[in-house]
């Protein structure tokens, strides 16, 4: 019996998440962390969750702040998206300052549980990285592109 109860209530949760999402995205960046900058347009947005979607069907995405840091460390190259939502911040306020020192394109996103369902988990994820692969090359240019010409912060 509990286990129908926890079912509707996530059904409804899931309705809410998806059709809010669209509307929702001012709403996100209301609960922006301080650092998050260069934050990624609602269109650039977009078009990363697409990348990442392409990128974790052939399983080629690093998630999480542990996995990411160390191939990050070892040389790997990609498009780290960070999640802007993500408290507290000392978990991975370090990673844009390794992303600068590898010249490694990064962009904040507004919210960790679209990443994380983007990237066909059901847990919310703060840090990933796309690597380049040749299934989904041109989404991957275009938003290495978009990516790179974001401002950085100072």
């Amino acid at each position: 019996m509990t286990k129908v109860k926890k079912e509707k209530v996530s059904e409804e949760g899931e309705e809410a998440g998806t059709g809010g999402t669209e509307r929702s995205y001012q709403e996100l960046i209301a609960h922006l962390n301080p650092i998050a900058q260069p934050l990624a347009s609602k269109k650039l947005s977009k078009k990363l969750y697409k990348c990442v979607k392409k990128a974790a069907k052939v399983k080629n995405i690093r998630r999480g702040v542990k996995e990411v840091q160390k191939f990050i460390n070892k040389g790997e190259k990609g498009i780290v998206v960070l999640a802007g939502d993500t408290l507290p911040i000392d978990v991975y306020c370090h990673l844009p300052v390794m992303c600068e020192d590898r010249s490694l394109p990064y962009a904040y996103i507004p919210s960790k549980v679209d990443l994380g369902s983007s990237a066909g988990s059901k847990r919310p994820t703060c840090v990933i990285l796309i690597k380049p692969h040749e299934d989904y090359q041109e989404a991957y240019d275009e938003c290495l592109q978009e990516v790179s010409s974001l401002p950085k912060p100072l």
